[in-house]
């Protein structure tokens, strides 16, 4: 869906503004409505053409400088103030430059949270609600020690992501070197020595199986090489295409062995997102907007925005969570016990403890389990291809034994 930038007012005539996706201008408009809010402009968000990745702030940066805010903000430092310490002593030339902005923004008049929402890359929509909400509710530094909180735990769940990720993907490609190397150089060397043999039918069957397939991928080196770049490029364009990711979002779900590791990150993430909001006294249906936008999966965020739209409509938010059928039961029933209890944020906060521990022990089993079975893969192919290059020679030495 695309991103629409909006401003509205709300009943007592406060300015607001934001991005929202949707499926045009109407449903935006519709959905600021049911916020109670009255939109003034509604546009779609240009694209934007970046050479950059990230936002050259890491999350240590960011924590940091968070819990330092609040702490000066909670000793009863001006906000100014604190915006000025923080920019000099900041080491990270982008950051501070950015905290210099922020700083001249608020003294020119502008609020806290408005000024954060003037660099996206480095302070995300979730953030700038939080501090919105803690500046209208008085608590910025509980707020913020929150968000301190939270971003580490975040940074935590991306990091056993990574960890599931990287040990599989570096052995395959270390697998593929192999390979290239052996087809392409090795066994072409090896192929020369047995051509002093003479005949060449006379090599065991497995020798010639591995030379028949070395010659021909040596042969279609020219086309595989272009081929692979023409796929690859075609898969980058196709996942760019809002049918393509939710394919590979939804696969990325049901994998047999990381498809239930994901889908307990998404869960984690989204239990710690909406919880955080909620506690923090953002309006749950802007709670959920934001959680669909951090969501990190086109098919949860699907699912989000569905029960958003049905919680606007004023059904509970059990109901229409359990329909979308990407939440586990267990959760979808834990919340509704929360909202039954009033105390939603609270289970919302005991979901995604319980599944944080989960993906630790997921996490370690998915490492334990691909450790093994990835040697098992690597040293069967490279065992089958030096068998089948030693093999001839082998035979070659103890016919030349019995000879003698």
């Amino acid at each position: 869906m695309p991103d629409f930038v909006w401003e509205a007012r709300s009943r007592t005539g406060e300015l607001r503004k934001g991005v929202m996706s949707a499926d045009s201008v109407a449903a935006v408009e519709q959905r600021l409505r049911q916020q109670q809010l009255t939109p003034s402009q509604v546009k779609k968000k240009a694209k934007e053409f970046n050479i950059a990745i990230g936002s050259g702030v890491d999350a240590k940066d960011l924590v940091t400088f968070t819990r330092q805010f609040a702490t000066m903000i909670d000793a009863g430092l001006p906000l100014v103030q604190c915006l000025d310490i923080l920019s000099n002593q900041q080491e990270n030339k982008i950051f501070k430059a950015a905290l210099k902005d922020i700083k001249s923004s608020v003294e020119q008049g502008a609020t806290f949270s408005d000024s954060l929402r003037k660099h996206p890359k480095i302070f995300d929509e979730l953030y700038v609600n939080l501090v919105h909400a803690g500046e209208v509710g008085g608590i910025l530094d509980s707020i913020l020690n929150r968000l301190a909180v939270y971003i580490e735990k975040r940074v935590k769940l991306i990091r056993q992501v990574r960890g599931a990720l990287t040990y599989p993907i570096a052995v395959i490609c270390i697998l593929a070197i192999v390979l290239v190397v052996l087809l392409t150089f090795v066994i072409p060397a090896f192929e020369a020595l047995f051509a002093d043999f003479g005949n060449k039918d006379a090599l065991p069957k497995l020798t010639q199986a591995v030379i028949w397939f070395s010659r021909t991928f040596v042969t279609a080196l020219p086309v595989i090489i272009p081929l692979s770049i023409v796929m690859v490029v075609a898969a980058v364009f196709i996942y760019r295409t809002p049918k393509g990711k939710r394919v590979v979002h939804h696969m990325v779900l049901v994998l047999p062995i990381l498809g239930p590791v994901m889908r307990k990150i998404a869960v984690a993430r989204f239990s710690r997102t909406l919880g955080t909001l909620l506690q923090s006294g953002v309006p749950i249906l802007d709670a959920l907007d934001v959680c669909a936008k951090s969501a990190g999966n086109v098919v949860i965020t699907n699912g989000i925005n569905y029960s958003r739209d049905r919680i606007a409509e004023g059904k509970n938010m059990a109901e229409p969570l359990m329909e979308t059928k990407v939440f586990p039961s267990m959760v979808v029933q834990m919340i509704s016990v929360g909202e039954q209890t009033g105390a939603l944020d609270q289970m919302l906060g005991k979901i995604a403890d319980f599944y944080e521990d989960e993906v630790d022990v997921a996490v370690a089993s998915l490492t334990s389990l691909l450790e093994p079975l990835l040697m098992v893969i690597v040293g069967s192919v490279v065992g089958v291809v030096l068998v089948a290059m030693y093999l001839p020679i082998f035979s070659l030495a103890g016919a030349m034994k019995e000879t003698n």
